[in-house]
């Protein structure tokens, strides 16, 4: 594994400190995600999350961002709509290169980096932060819902088009330096060139980016993993850890019906993370490890030129006035 940036050090940490970013995707995707997610942000069990704009349940999670600007929340930029049964579409109107023929965002990247125009892809991704930050979100950073943008189908991404429009809006995106998530190291090529282009722009990004299978090990058949082997797994991930800042992503739902009937498969699953996410073995297992908590505001605290913010003893980021007035631009 290659040496990590100096992201932590522009952070006011050690050069060799292991940073995590505890992060739940998919807020605003049903009432099952909001649920689940805002319970978790408000206990402190997740450090950030993002939210689907284009979904059936993205107002409620827009106002709960608006009214806790205190909370890191990003936006889940979003290409594809996966289920059977739940569907959505894009902001911009069926009109496009970025529907299918129901006229909802196709079910998988192929087709996206098949079909899509660079400005069709532009316009929806700009129409998508503009609906949050016009909702009263402080938007703290970008990612993607299930890496439509990295080009890896076919190697065409949509990258130029998240990195020009996090650089206007001086937002870090969820890009990892180094290879991961079981990709093959053919990857290594295309991610340094990434990376150089978002250094170029002024994008910060990350060292590294993990996650534990979308589905449970084994999932409908009689070797199904249960909960204590899912977590067992998950607690050998965060030991992994390495120096630099990593992200660590989840999708924490309420396991009931509504989820049952959005999603296709890993039901089961979404449950056991919101369980994980609040299990004390975690938070015990970063102390012991001494891995310290952070969050995409420091990111973007980077990026924008400010500096970090100061820490109690236990490594926890002190508030700052400017924090309760937000920084969206």
């Amino acid at each position: 594994m290659r040496a990590p940036s100096d992201l932590v050090t522009r952070l006011g940490l050690p050069p060799d400190a292991r940073a995590l970013i505890l992060n739940a995707d998919d807020l605003g995707m049903c009432r099952a995600a909001n649920r689940a997610i805002t319970e978790l942000l408000v206990a402190g069990h997740l450090d950030s999350a993002t939210l689907m704009v284009p979904c059936p349940w993205a107002p409620e999670a827009l106002a709960f961002a608006a009214d806790r600007i205190d909370l890191d929340l990003g936006v889940h930029l979003v290409l594809t709509s996966e289920w059977t049964r739940y569907r959505w579409r894009p902001l911009t109107g069926v009109g496009t290169t970025l529907v299918d023929d129901a006229g909802y965002f196709p079910a998988d990247c192929r087709s996206v980096e098949l079909r899509a125009s660079d400005a069709d892809v532009a316009a929806e991704l700009a129409a998508q932060l503009d609906a949050a930050l016009a909702a009263g979100m402080d938007v703290t950073h970008l990612d993607n819902h299930m890496g439509s943008v990295y080009g890896l189908e076919t190697g065409r991404s949509f990258l130029p088009q998240v990195f020009e429009l996090a650089a206007r809006h001086g937002l870090p995106f969820r890009l990892p330096r180094t290879v991961g998530l079981g990709l093959p190291d053919t990857y290594r090529s295309s991610l340094d060139q990434a990376a150089a282009a978002a250094d170029a722009a002024g994008v910060v990004i990350l060292d590294h980016l993990a996650t534990h299978p979308f589905e449970l090990l084994g999932e409908g058949t009689p070797d199904e993993e249960d909960y204590a082997s899912m977590k067992a797994g998950f607690l050998d991930l965060l030991r992994a850890t390495a120096p630099g800042v990593t992200e660590v992503f989840l999708h924490p739902m309420l396991d009931d019906d509504e989820l049952g009937d959005v999603a296709d498969h890993a039901v089961a699953k979404r449950g056991f993370e919101r369980r994980l996410l609040a299990d004390p073995d975690v938070a015990a297992t970063l102390a012991e490890e001494g891995i310290v908590r952070v969050g995409w505001r420091d990111l973007r605290d980077v990026q924008r030129g400010l500096a970090p913010r100061a820490r109690d003893a236990s490594g926890t980021p002190v508030a700052r006035a400017s924090d309760a007035v937000g920084g969206a631009r």
